[in-house]
């Protein structure tokens, strides 16, 4: 029997890359996103994919989300927190208070209602797994400039953590989904265009596509871990052989000639 998940943030980047992975190996997929014209075009793109337009930074949009996957499912067994932001690379006090406050809420306060939305939900259907994407800043790494985003996430691996810890017994799951470091335009935005030019030497060396990536998790998530696991592409020792091989070059950007 197929499973039916939901991917938040799914009209772009690794979320629309995922809709489409999971859609292609037979699951019944929703995805949500902010606007109607983004569901829009990301629902051409693929067939089957039922896109609501939904705000995961509002608790009843997010049960709104849910109510209509149930409502055309009947269920819902995978949700992946997805839906995410980054800022450009500055320094803390050189962000404008908005954009702070719209980082939060999106990576970290809209996770944190969604997931209870989602896991009190699944617990009283008495099944379910939830997936909460990490990023730069989860394995506790720091890099001058992306003080707002990796706090972020730092802190969604803690609530991960925790969340796992409270639905012991319940029939429900909570899980770590590491993409690594996926060619986005969140990643491209996070720099001028001057220190791109040095950052991107790096990320052709760790970076992957969404198209060579999603496949992968998609295949790891409908597969299932136990409680409290994570999925990881950029492991320790793969990154260490990339950086070994970094002879071999590799334009993931495709901005070379």
């Amino acid at each position: 029997m197929s499973k039916v998940v939901v991917v938040t943030g799914g009209t772009r980047g690794i979320g629309q890359g995922l809709v489409r992975e999971f859609a292609a190996r037979g699951a019944k997929v929703v995805f949500c996103g902010r606007s109607h014209e983004a569901v829009e075009r990301a629902s051409a793109l693929v067939p089957g994919a039922f896109g609501v337009v939904a705000d995961v930074t509002d608790r009843d949009a997010v049960r709104h989300l849910w109510d209509a996957a149930v409502e055309r499912f009947g269920a819902v067994d995978i949700w992946v927190n997805n839906a995410g932001m980054s800022l450009p690379n500055r320094k803390l006090w050189e962000h404008e208070p908005a954009d702070l406050d719209a980082i939060i809420d999106l990576n970290l306060r809209g996770l944190l209602h969604a997931s209870a939305v989602v896991l009190g939900a699944m617990t009283a259907q008495g099944h379910g797994a939830l997936w909460n994407m990490e990023g730069f800043g989860s394995n506790g790494m720091t890099r001058a400039g992306m003080t707002p985003y990796g706090s972020t996430k730092r802190a969604v691996t803690y609530a991960t953590d925790s969340l796992a810890k409270e639905v012991e017994g319940t029939g429900v799951t909570v899980h770590h989904l590491s993409p690594g470091i996926v060619a986005t335009d969140l990643l491209r935005g996070d720099y001028t265009a001057q220190e791109w030019a040095k950052a991107k030497k790096i990320f052709n060396i760790l970076a992957d596509r969404v198209e060579t990536v999603t496949p992968w998790l998609a295949e790891k998530v409908l597969a299932g871990k136990s409680n409290g696991g994570r999925v990881a592409w950029l492991t320790r020792g793969k990154a260490f052989a990339r950086f070994a091989t970094a002879f071999r070059k590799r334009d993931i950007f495709g901005e070379e000639s």
